[in-house]
């Protein structure tokens, strides 16, 4: 049995989406931030592996459609970015320079880390790219001989972090503005974060959609400068 199902062609997808389904149903049940779907998907499907001793690599092979729908997953956040067209080009400016100061905030807390903790040149380029969505990072940290699996569970991480701590971090720290919202939000946590900036409004999930396509580009450019720093 356990041979039929690490064979099969959907036993991943089935798993995946069953567990996001659970978790989202708990998250509505609860009302709580902390009951993050991914986050409670991700440990539901740690948990099956490791009671049924399937391996990662077969999981991970019959789950791969879920791979291939996430670069047109993050396209489509366009729509959003273009019926709030008006209100983007008003604030372009403040907008790009809250995007260019988020993505050098991260790329500096990575470099700190990386004295401190004195991380190999590998080390320190699968963590560069943390803030950026999958699809970009990926490539920047294979392009750079880093650990592409190790840089995905990075980006998963800041990405549910920002989703469970966006509205509080922005109630803490007083920031009210929807645009400075979503450009805070997309910057830091990419798509995963942004679903919540759409909770939180169209203005938020507009912006924070555009901060992730441009905090990506200017993470590739700064990391063609910054990765031969270690």
């Amino acid at each position: 049995m356990k041979e039929l199902i690490a064979t099969s062609s959907y036993f991943g997808l089935v798993l995946s989406l069953a567990a996001y389904m659970l978790g989202e149903l708990i998250r509505k049940k609860t009302g709580k931030d902390l009951a993050n779907p991914l986050l409670i998907a991700i440990l539901i499907t740690m948990v099956v592996l490791k009671l049924t001793g399937i391996e990662y690599s077969d999981y991970q092979g019959s789950a791969s459609t879920l791979s291939w729908l996430l670069t047109p997953a993050t396209v489509c956040l366009a729509i959003p970015l273009y019926e709030k067209l008006s209100v983007l080009k008003q604030q372009g400016k403040a907008i790009f320079a809250g995007i260019a100061a988020g993505v050098a905030a991260s790329i500096a807390c990575v470099y700190l880390c990386a004295l401190l903790f004195s991380f190999t040149h590998e080390e320190f380029v699968t963590f560069l790219p943390k803030s950026i969505t999958t699809a970009i990072g990926m490539g920047v940290s294979e392009e750079f001989g880093g650990h592409v699996t190790i840089t995905i569970v990075v980006i998963i991480i800041s990405g549910i972090l920002g989703n469970i701590f966006a509205v509080p971090a922005c109630h803490l720290l007083h920031i009210t503005d929807p645009v400075a919202q979503g450009v805070a939000i997309g910057t830091c946590s990419h798509a995963i974060g942004t679903s919540k900036a759409m909770e939180m409004g169209e203005i938020q999930g507009a912006v924070s959609g555009l901060s992730i396509a441009v905090a990506g580009i200017l993470t590739v450019i700064a990391s063609l400068v910054c990765g031969g720093l270690i």
